[in-house]
């Protein structure tokens, strides 16, 4: 549904080449120069510069693809929607960081199966860089994310406010003591992997120390969670994560938590979309109804 020369504008501001940009469009090179001369007659402004041999975008080029990006993810939308429109089922695609898929929202996707059965649900549980690519190319809905984006470019609501503790085996001296954050850098350190919401976390949080996750005796990257969790209960490391997705293991005293000195730390889980979204008041209404039950927890 968007003009071809939109279509032509973001190619060209994923390649940067004017070569590569006819080659991925099956275009010549002369019809994407002048798809992109159109667009700067159009709005009346530059949207592309040279530096050297090196192809940038204008400041206005920059905007009109923040505009067009999310005209793009809407468009697909619009078009899935009115094949859709003769059926009663209505169809969401969400994504969710580890710890907001896993421990937040199975209780609310619970209760939304039972409410509207006939809502057909797909859930992506990736990290936050994932998730917000997937966001930018219209492949999902919204996202609930824990981990750092720039708020300039989407629209977003706080969902919760949860607490980031540190975590240990019930038989680590730690376990029964009062220690200091550097202390922990004696520790084996089992961590997620770039890029995860509880990774930033942690990393912003050690960096406000001038500390590093690097400082730590060893560091151990794992992708699953319950696998970190499995290890952290063996006596393999410590580990760092929020206070929700351990809450079951510190009941039952299969971890527990260390008692950190002037260790405390809260964070959002944060409701994203794209900016200017005709599906605005749909996704708002969503976030209403899956905070509320969320609260309710």
């Amino acid at each position: 549904m968007l003009d071809f020369r939109i279509s032509t504008f973001l190619a060209l501001c994923k390649t940067m080449s004017y070569t590569k940009t006819a080659i991925l469009l099956n275009l010549t090179q002369p019809a994407v120069t002048q798809h992109i001369q159109y667009l700067e007659n159009q709005y009346q402004v530059k949207l592309f510069q040279y530096i050297g041999k090196t192809l940038y975008l204008t400041k206005q080029g920059e905007l009109l693809q923040k505009l067009a990006t999310t005209m793009q993810a809407d468009s697909y939308k619009v078009i899935e929607q009115l094949k859709k429109c003769e059926q009663e089922m209505q169809k969401l695609t969400i994504g969710a960081t580890l710890t907001i898929g896993e421990y937040a929202l199975p209780q609310v996707l619970e209760q939304l199966a039972m409410e509207q059965p006939k809502t057909q649900l797909t859930m992506y549980v990736e990290n936050t860089q994932e998730l917000l690519k997937r966001l930018n190319d219209g492949e999902i809905d919204f996202a609930f994310i824990e981990g750092q984006f720039n708020k300039e470019d989407y629209s977003s609501m706080c969902f919760s406010k949860e607490r980031f503790i540190a975590v240990c085996s019930p038989s680590h001296p730690f376990a029964s003591a009062r220690v200091s954050l550097e202390a922990l850098l004696n520790e084996k350190l089992i961590i997620r992997e770039k890029g995860s919401g509880t990774r930033d976390i942690l990393e912003t949080v050690l960096q406000e120390r001038s500390l590093k996750v690097t400082g730590f005796q060893t560091v151990t990257e794992i992708g699953n969670l319950n696998v970190i969790k499995q290890f952290v209960e063996y006596e393999l490391g410590i580990t760092f994560l929020y206070y929700q997705a351990a809450k079951r293991e510190l009941e039952e005293e299969t971890l527990k938590q260390i008692d950190v000195i002037d260790f405390d730390v809260t964070r959002e889980f944060h409701f994203v979309f794209l900016k200017n979204s005709i599906f605005e008041e749909k996704y708002i209404s969503f976030f209403k109804y899956a905070r509320d039950i969320y609260t309710k927890i």
